[in-house]
């Protein structure tokens, strides 16, 4: 039972992830034609538009924040940072929350068989320390052959070791004693948040960013689909092998996902490049039936041409 509800919760949440992201506006990675297509759409409405192409010159300005991408990574760091303060002043102070995590954690101990402890052992390793160190070098290797960038293994080494520093800052700080239904969970030191659900979060979620440069939105969608039910399924694995409290996974996999999202920030702009079609746009005006004359679209040009050129690369 215990690892039927850990399947169902993971892919449930990445399902909703794949659908999430393929909403996302084709930009990264995009085929050529629907590149083309979409640059030539943008050009037109430059045209017809002032502040459209108002709009389109503050988004090719390198000094401006990349659009809807660093939108949402911001968006996520601030929520799982309130997410995470929210529920470190509650388990101190809300018998709720307290008991609700009393009340999981005994479903947990009372379902549990030696056949589901096996399994759940073998999800939650996924974020141990040798698997985390194995990932990392896999696919900082295979992706510096692949679209090298001298920024990815800074980008990947900071989401790491600064997830495990602050995470083991924070539960020192807290010092949350962990459930007693497990023997095993007084020897793992303080409870809150979860480090594993917060690697898990982080590791999973860096990897998929890295692997998902020059991909298809397609290819894109499942590897963020991946990343995510792969972090849920570790939080749910902590939790039902009896180690963490609920509320100890959830904000695993909030600061877990905020301080992607802050590094993702910082670093991604050294590796990915998010304006394909926007780029497209500035190439396609000059070839409208104008003759690329129209004001707005003869200023995006124009700015186009004094913008300095993307590292050829690694620019995607």
């Amino acid at each position: 039972m215990p690892i039927l509800i850990l399947f169902l919760l993971a892919f449930t949440f990445a399902v909703a992830v794949y659908l999430a992201a393929r909403q996302y506006p084709t930009a990264v990675g995009a085929d050529p034609p629907a590149s083309e297509a979409a640059g030539t759409q943008l050009a037109r409405e430059a045209v017809r538009h002032p502040w459209f192409a108002r709009l389109l010159r503050s988004r090719l300005d390198p000094g401006t924040a990349t659009g809807l991408a660093l939108t949402l990574a911001l968006a996520v760091a601030v929520l799982g940072g309130i997410v995470l303060g929210a529920l470190a002043y509650l388990v101190r102070s809300s018998g709720y929350l307290v008991g609700l995590d009393a009340s999981v954690g005994g479903w947990a101990n009372d379902h549990a068989t030696h056949r589901s402890t096996q399994l759940l052992q073998l999800v939650t390793d996924t974020a141990s320390i040798p698997v985390t160190i194995g990932v990392l070098l896999v696919v900082g290797i295979v992706e510096m052959v692949r679209a090298p960038s001298r920024w990815l293994p800074p980008f990947l080494l900071t989401v790491i070791v600064g997830e495990v520093v602050l995470v083991d800052s924070i539960k020192q700080l807290l010092d949350r004693v962990r459930p007693t239904f497990n023997p095993v969970a007084a020897t793992l030191g303080p409870s809150f948040p979860s480090g594993h659900s917060a690697t898990a979060a982080a590791l999973y979620a860096s990897v998929a960013l890295v692997l998902a440069r020059r991909r298809s939105p397609r290819v894109r969608a499942l590897l963020a689909a991946a990343a995510g039910g792969i972090a849920v399924a570790v939080a749910c694995s902590r939790v039902m092998l009896d180690v963490h409290w609920l509320s100890d996974v959830v904000a695993g996999l909030a600061f877990g996902w905020a301080w992607f999202s802050i590094c993702a920030v910082a670093f991604g702009g050294r590796f990915l490049h998010f304006g394909a079609p926007v780029e497209k746009a500035t190439q396609v005006a000059e070839a409208l039936p104008d003759g690329g004359t129209g004001s707005h679209v003869v200023e995006v040009a124009l700015y186009r041409a004094e913008k300095p050129p993307a590292p050829t690369g690694n620019a995607r």
